[in-house]
Order: C-alpha cells, then structure tokens, then sequence
C-alpha cells in the first residue's frame, strides 16, 4: 500500500470510535459517480479488514457503516442519471472514460438489472452503472433491490478478503 493508505488506516485504528462514519463517507465516495474515480476506498477497505484480523477494529461496525455509505452513493449516482442523464456523461473525468460507459451499457444489455449488484465489485464500471440505472429510468424499487444486495454484499466481502490476508499473514508469522 502507499503511504496514504498507510497513514489512513494508522488514523482509523486510533479513532477506531469513528470506524462506522469513516467507513460510511469512503464507501459513498466509491459508490459515487466521479468521486469514486478519485477515491481508493476499495484500497482502504481491504486495508481496514486486515485490522479485523489483529482484532483493532470491529468487523460488524465497519460492514454497517460500509453498506449505509454504499447505498447513500450508489444511491445519489442513481438519482444524478435519472434526474440529469447524459449531461452528467459528458462531465470530467467521466467523459474521459468512455470505455466505462460502454462496458455498463453492455452489462445492462447481457445482465439486465444484475448489473446493479456486479457493478459494486466492477472497478471498471462502477463510476458510471448506478448513473446509467437512473438514465434508463429503471423504477427506483427495482434499483433499491439489486443495489442493496450489491452494497450489502460489496460492504461484507471487501474488508472480509482484507481479514482473510490478516488473518493468513498472522497464521504464517506463528509458524517462525
């Protein structure tokens, strides 16, 4: 990990209190159109669940305030594509990305809805899937179905591969 990240998860293990809000702004920020190009939540996710695994953090807290952030992002992106649609495409640094935009779209074409829940684990097109749900004027109980599943989920396996390395890495140092 770089030193950012490092220091991050340095704060978080000191202020392990705050661990649910922490995690609620990273995972809003991941699930947010053009904020989640920029921030490496998924990064410091992983690195959070390695502290589960040395017992610094709670894992219950961090997957509660994880998956509220998801659905507050995932969610807001849903509401920016259906309320501005294509004019939000066309903004920096989405609109450097095009290949984004066209990878979701061929989701949605193969997968339908299901998209919603890969698009979670999709680093490739999670910037742009939640949008293109609003765009296509998917009905908002249909969105919130799939796009809880995938924050629920996304929230539970993301910090759980960061503890399975931790708790491997712990399991390797006992044997020296």
């Amino acid at each position: 990990m770089d030193g950012w990240t490092d220091t991050f998860i340095a704060f978080v293990e000191r202020n392990r209190d705050w661990l649910p809000l922490i995690m609620m702004t990273f995972a809003a920020a991941e699930t947010t159109a053009f904020l989640s190009i920029l921030v490496p939540s998924t990064v410091v996710l992983v690195g959070i669940g390695g502290l589960v695994a040395t017992g610094a953090v709670p894992f219950w807290s961090l997957w509660i305030g994880t998956t509220i952030g998801a659905l507050i992002g995932s969610t807001f992106s849903y509401w920016l594509g259906r309320r501005y649609g294509g004019v939000v495409l066309a903004l920096k640094p989405l609109s450097d990305h095009p290949e984004m935009v066209e990878k979701a779209q061929a989701s949605f074409a193969k997968y339908g809805p299901a998209t919603i829940f890969i698009g979670h684990f999709a680093t490739v097109f999670r910037p742009v899937v939640f949008l293109l749900a609003g765009m296509s004027r998917m009905t908002l109980p249909r969105f919130m179905f799939w796009n809880t599943l995938g924050c629920i989920a996304w929230a539970f396996l993301i910090p759980k591969l960061g503890q399975f390395g931790g708790d491997i890495i712990g399991w390797l140092w006992s044997l020296l």
